[in-house]
C-alpha cells in the first residue's frame, strides 16, 4: 500500500509497504482518506519536535472509514466515517486514573512515538474512533487539531471579555483564537504572518493586532490604559517567544504555552514570584474534547471551510510538503488526501 515515510529530516519519502492484516480484538480497520499536517508534522521535517525518531510515518490529524472491526467491538459498522484520537494512553498509570490522559505517563501519540496515518490502511483501537454521520471527510481531518485550542482554553479558564493575548497564528493559534472568542474573550493577536492576520481579522472579527515591529509591552499598556493582559497564549513553539511572553502578562495573570520547543525556557525567580504570575502547559486533548469539537462542527458553530488553504496529494505530497514551510505560501490547514 501507498505510505509516506519521513525518512529523516528534510527527506519525506513514498513507498510500498504492507498492509495490516485482520483487526484484533477491540481493533479496527480504517482506511485513510484525510491527513491533515499538523507543525508538528513541519516540525519533524525540520528536525525540530521533541520525542520523536526516524524514520517515521507521519499523521495524526485523520479522516478515516472504517472497513472491518475486530472482536468485541461494538458501536462501529463498516462504512463509517469518523475522526481519530491519536493519543494512544495506557489507562492505568496515576495520570490517567484522574483522567489526564492526555499527558499519559506512557503515551504514545500517532505520528510521533508510533507510525501514523500517512498510508492507505491502518488498524487502531476501536475507542479511538469518534463518529459522525453529518461530517465530511475533511471536517473529520480538523477535529483533532481544533481540540489542542477548546483543552487549551478550558486549561486557562477564560472569563468572558477578559482581555487575552494569542501569540502566534499558526494552525494551532488559530485553534485557541477559535476557543477564546467562543469564550467571550477579547483578543489581541501577534502574529508576524499577514496572511495569518488577515484569516483572523476575516474569520474571527480580530480588531487588535500588535505591530511586531514595536515593543508589545508599550502598545499593550496604551491599548488597555497601562495594564496587560490576564492571559496570554504562546502558540509558536519559540523559546525566544514563549520567554518574552511571560514580560506580557499582568499581575495575577497566567501564562498558557500550548506550542512546545526543544530549548529551555527560563524566567527571573524574585519576577515571577513579585507578580504571583501562573505557568500553564496545555498538551493534546481528552476524548470530551473531540466528542465537543465535532458538536460545535455538526450544529454550524465551527466553520472548518475557509481553514483548508492547500492540497496534495499522494502523487505530489513529497514534492509538495516542504513549500508549506514557505511563510510567503499563505497556508493555513493543509490536506494530503488519499
Amino acid at each position: 500500500m501507498d505510505t509516506i515515510i519521513l525518512h529523516e529530516p528534510g527527506r519525506l519519502i513514498r513507498a510500498g509497504t504492507d498492509p495490516p492484516g485482520r483487526p484484533g480484538p477491540g481493533e479496527a480497520l480504517v482506511r485513510v482518506h484525510r491527513v491533515g499536517i499538523c507543525g508538528t508534522d513541519l516540525h519533524a521535517f525540520q528536525g525540530r519536535q521533541p520525542f520523536f525518531h526516524y524514520p517515521r510515518i507521519l499523521g495524526h490529524e485523520l479522516g478515516v472509514e472504517v472497513v472491518a472491526v475486530g472482536e468485541g467491538v461494538t458501536g462501529l459498522r463498516l462504512g463509517d466515517r469518523c475522526a481519530v484520537e491519536p493519543y494512544l494512553y495506557c489507562g492505568s498509570c496515576t495520570t490517567c486514573r484522574r483522567g489526564k490522559t492526555n499527558c499519559c505517563t506512557q503515551l504514545r501519540v500517532l505520528g510521533v512515538h508510533v507510525d501514523g496515518g500517512m498510508r492507505e490502511v491502518i488498524a487502531l483501537p476501536a475507542w479511538t474512533l469518534h463518529t459522525s454521520a453529518t461530517l465530511d471527510l475533511d471536517q473529520f481531518a480538523l477535529v483533532e487539531t481544533l481540540c489542542i485550542g477548546a483543552h487549551a482554553v478550558d486549561r486557562a479558564r477564560l472569563e468572558p471579555d477578559e482581555w487575552t493575548l494569542v501569540i502566534g497564528a499558526g494552525p494551532i493559534g488559530l485553534t485557541v483564537v477559535q476557543f477564546a472568542r467562543m469564550a467571550g474573550a477579547r483578543i489581541i493577536l501577534l502574529e508576524l504572518n499577514e496572511h495569518r492576520v488577515a484569516f483572523c481579522r476575516q474569520q474571527f472579527d480580530v480588531e487588535h493586532v500588535l505591530d511586531s515591529a514595536g515593543d508589545p509591552v508599550t502598545q499593550l499598556q496604551t491599548l488597555l490604559s497601562g495594564d496587560l493582559p490576564t492571559a496570554v497564549f504562546d502558540a509558536t513553539g519559540s523559546a525566544r517567544s514563549m520567554t518574552a511572553a511571560l514580560q506580557y502578562v499582568a499581575n495575577g495573570g497566567r501564562v498558557i504555552f500550548v506550542g512546545i520547543t526543544q530549548e529551555t525556557v527560563s524566567f527571573q525567580g524574585p519576577e515571577f514570584h513579585r507578580r504571583e504570575m501562573t505557568i500553564l502547559s496545555s498538551r493534546n486533548a481528552l476524548g470530551t474534547d473531540l466528542s465537543r469539537v465535532i458538536r460545535l462542527m455538526e450544529d454550524g458553530t465551527i466553520d472548518t471551510r475557509p481553514w483548508i488553504t492547500h492540497r496534495a496529494g499522494v502523487d505530489d505530497i513529497v514534492e509538495q510538503f516542504p513549500s508549506w514551510l514557505d511563510p510567503g505560501q499563505g497556508v493555513v490547514k493543509a490536506l494530503l488526501a488519499f
